[in-house]
């Protein structure tokens, strides 16, 4: 068995709406059948017992290896701990070759599971060990490296539950909320709004005391120090005892308490030193340690915070007692789990010490022993939630506190006997402001209930109804594409949206080009839905960037299919017949939102037959209102586009609205087909993106059939009394709808430039000349700058082939270079002539097109 072509599916795609991960694996004829291979599911089976039932994928009783290779990856993830349940195997139609998808919750963890499970086939193949366990622990390990943490998780699940999309920026925790204009970013537990300069002033623990001081709010009194008997002096000042802490700190690091010597505020000091070499020393406040969290102007969650300790049995040491303590599943070595192992360092040795404890001491039954003097989670301490206890002035306090400060999401540190009463009355303090907070003890305390912290802050960021999106318009099919997506778009940009584009040509943002070549793939789609000035969204979306990656987002409003032809890359990536290409294409109609729309080409049967796979209402077009598809579509009442008398109508029930032809230049009165259908398709996806009919209207009057607006789509010059049309048309579907639109224009001679992608088939070269030898009296064919794998002068020789058969067809050349090509045909022109001249290198061909009208 070779695996080979792993691929990452991060959206929607071919296969399912998960993500997931892709292979090609190929089969030796044995393994088409493991039950050629005596013994080997045993074997398997014994290295792996919890692998799920092995059944055929095909029409026969055949298991070929590759669908064993598939639930060993997906069965690994599964005993690991990940939310795994989707995976397929298919075959393709070379023999032994097979499709293998496995479901991914982190795409570096599916992908080991994929070269784990190789290991695992292959140790069972030849009869070899194989550590099942570390396999597991690999995975574990990897997945909680990788996967958010519990506090940014929550978040995560909060905003998965209002329907609001969301993308991990980094490996880390910089995560974005919603697309384009209407996002939010959050790291961590801090807000996208939260000021750099709020961040400065809680990490400035002195300058957050004098600020709370000044707004009212208690605080223990304190100063900087520079040196150990300068702390001393500090101390005496405040009072003993006394806290030694680093002055921007974190997580209890460094931190001493309840200092009462000398000596202890010495060692304090040293400690404090190792993290900051600004010290603080503040008044001691005795009582239990609070962490209030404050979301927005709300108190969202309160939890006692217990330091890290055990409790003797007299029979166990210390040291015994904490490994004890320590087996709790819900305690690990990160910040992945609800809390944290206790540790055994110096710092715990010392607290024991203070004590009269060791290590290895046994204290006596019912003793609390504490292993540290600080309450953090993530030093072992645990957390009990004491929400429902909060007095409202406690919470007035912690809520002022936040806000002059500055921040959004904020955990005060409280210091006092019980939030059940103020804090003045109790002698307590707020000790600490901290911005980024853990919301761990909240999310889930040791003790009472959890609180939809991150519900709160989803709330906070986003308002009620909103889902933080941004209306997607998605485009595909074989012909038409691009004009459709630069028409849409520029139908948005009229009702005053800015507008991102995604296309053939370039990625655009209110009309600007930010990235130029082919950008109809998802990693432009996405550049696109990060871009802050962005209020919607269209993106051709091209089958190759669907094959390799899947869709950039995970629902869109509007799905477009124009048609489906057979000259569309037929024979790549195994898509070998429309059927193959069309069950591609329309991944974009099965993933369009429950309130949104699929436009399809009701004139296309394939197309059409796609309404039956959208979770949505259909909008359908067609030029002839009664077309089968579309009389019955109407007759329900349901949302339809055609042409009538000259009129592009879209009727819904007994609502009609009416555009003359003549309103829209681009279809030349109607007459070019092809743009037409266009149009059609544009309006549609516009009306169903809830664009106004007047700001359609004056669109599709502004959208002119030129250069600038649509390079490369049927874009007509005057040249010497001559008609010249530039078109970027490169298979025979789009060759015989540009015959058809220029047999509707006058001309004494007609003659054509083409050339072919090489990465077509043969059949579909040949087939592009064989139309056009029956309409042009002269034909240039050319070979184009990128051969696409095929070797010099293979392409032209099959365009001559197609013109074998000519009608027409009285003159025939053959040139090296495109711009030779196209200054050969326009020398020839004279006044009444038409050429087509079928561009490759679009830019720079109209560029040197519009120099040569421009200069005769």
């Amino acid at each position: 068995m070779e695996v080979s072509r792993i691929r990452a599916l991060r959206g929607p795609n071919l296969w399912s709406h998960h993500t997931a991960v892709e292979a090609i694996v190929a089969c030796s004829e044995a393994e088409c059948s493991i039950a050629s291979l005596i013994g080997f599911e045993d074997r398997l089976r014994a290295l792996f017992p919890e692998l799920s039932v092995l059944q055929p994928t095909g029409h026969n009783d055949a298991i070929p290896m590759a669908h064993v290779f598939e639930l060993t990856a997906l069965g690994l993830q599964a005993q690991a701990g990940c939310p795994v349940t989707f995976s397929r195997t298919t075959q393709t139609l070379e023999p032994g070759i097979f499709q293998v998808v496995v479901e991914y919750t982190e795409e570096s963890v599916g992908r080991l599971a994929l070269e784990l499970a190789e290991k695992l086939i292959a140790a069972a193949l030849n009869n070899e060990n194989f550590d099942l366990n570390a396999a597991l622990d690999q995975l574990r390990e990897l997945d909680e490296d990788i996967r958010l943490g519990p506090s940014t998780g929550a978040i995560v699940n909060a905003a998965l539950a209002r329907n609001i999309p969301y993308r991990r920026l980094t490996d880390g925790s910089l995560v974005v909320f919603g697309w384009g204009s209407r996002q939010r970013k959050i790291q961590a537990a801090e807000m996208d709004g939260t000021s750099a300069i709020a961040e400065a002033i809680a990490q400035d623990k002195e300058l957050t005391k004098k600020l709370l001081h000044a707004a009212g709010v208690p605080v223990p009194m304190g100063r900087s120090v520079t040196s150990p008997d300068d702390a001393w002096e500090a101390a005496l000042e405040v009072g003993l005892p006394v806290v030694i802490k680093p002055k921007d700190g974190n997580q209890g690091k460094g931190v001493t308490v309840n200092v009462t010597t000398r000596e202890q505020l010495e060692a304090g000091y040293h400690a404090a030193s190792e993290f900051r070499d600004d010290i603080l020393v503040e008044r001691f406040l005795p009582g239990n340690d609070f962490r209030l969290l404050v979301i927005g102007n709300k108190l969202i969650a309160a939890a006692r915070r217990d330091p890290p300790q055990v409790v003797g049995d007299g029979k166990q040491s210390v040291r015994q007692l904490v490994e004890q303590v320590n087996k709790d599943p819900r305690r690990g070595s990160g910040h992945s789990t609800s809390l944290t192992k206790i540790r055994f360092d110096d710092i715990a040795l010392a607290s024991l010490a203070k004590q009269g404890f060791e290590a290895d001491s046994i204290p006596p039954k019912g003793q609390r022993v504490v292993l540290r003097n600080n309450a953090n989670l993530s030093t072992g301490g645990a957390a009990t939630d004491v929400t429902d206890d909060v007095h409202p002035e406690v919470a007035a306090r912690a809520i002022a506190a936040a806000q002059m400060v500055g921040l959004d999401i904020c955990g005060v540190d409280l210091v006092c006997d019980s939030v059940l009463k103020p804090i003045e009355v109790q002698n307590g303090g707020i000790v600490e402001v901290n911005a980024a907070p853990g919301l761990r003890m909240h999310l889930s305390p040791s003790f009472g209930k959890g609180r939809a912290v991150g519900e709160a802050i989803i709330d906070a960021m986003f308002e009620d109804g909103d889902d933080g999106r941004i209306p997607i318009v998605a485009v595909t099919g074989t012909n038409g594409k691009t004009t459709t997506v630069r028409l849409i778009a520029h139908l948005m940009t009229a009702s005053g949206l800015r507008t991102g584009m995604t296309n053939t040509d370039g990625v655009y943002v209110e009309g600007r080009q930010i990235d130029s070549g082919d950008c109809s793939g998802p990693r432009s789609a996405r550049n696109v839905l990060s871009h802050p000035d962005v209020d919607a969204a269209v993106f051709e979306t091209a089958r190759g960037g669907v094959l390799r990656e899947g869709l950039a987002y995970d629902r869109c409003q509007v799905a477009v299919i124009t048609n489906i032809g057979s000259g569309d890359h037929l024979g790549l990536n195994y898509i070998t017949t429309v059927e193959d290409l069309a069950v591609l294409k329309r991944v974009i109609v099965q993933n369009v939102a429950d309130d949104g729309y699929a436009v399809l080409n009701a004139a296309d049967p394939i197309v059409a037959n796609m309404a039956a796979n959208c979770p949505s209402p259909v909008i359908f077009f067609a030029a002839d209102k009664q077309n089968a598809v579309m009389a019955a579509h109407r007759a329900q009442g349901k949302r339809a586009v055609y042409v009538d008398n000259g009129n592009l109508v879209a009727a819904e029930g007994k609502s009609r609205e009416y555009i003359p032809m003549t309103e829209i230049p681009i279809t030349r009165n109607g007459s070019i087909g092809f743009q037409v259908e266009n149009v059609m398709a544009s309006v549609a996806a516009a009306w169903a993106a809830g664009i106004s009919w007047e700001h359609i209207r004056e669109g599709l009057k502004t959208f002119a059939n030129e250069a600038d607006n649509a390079p490369g789509r049927f874009n007509v010059f005057n040249y010497r009394g001559a008609t010249l049309i530039a078109d970027y048309g490169h298979n025979p579907d789009a060759i015989l709808a540009l015959v058809k639109a220029v047999e509707t224009m006058p001309a004494n001679r007609r003659s054509v430039v083409i050339s072919g992608a090489g990465d077509r088939r043969d059949q579909d070269i040949r087939q592009q000349t064989e139309i056009l030898g029956n309409s042009f009296d002269d034909v240039v064919l050319y070979q184009d700058q990128c051969q696409r794998g095929r070797a010099d002068g293979e392409v032209v020789a099959l365009l001559r082939e197609g013109l074998k058969s000519a009608t027409k067809t009285t003159r025939i050349d053959e040139i090296n270079g495109e711009f030779v090509a196209i200054d050969l045909a326009m020398d020839r022109l004279n006044e009444g002539d038409l050429c087509l001249i079928l561009i490759d290198q679009v830019e720079e061909a109209l560029a040197h097109i519009a120099q040569r009208v421009a200069k005769d």
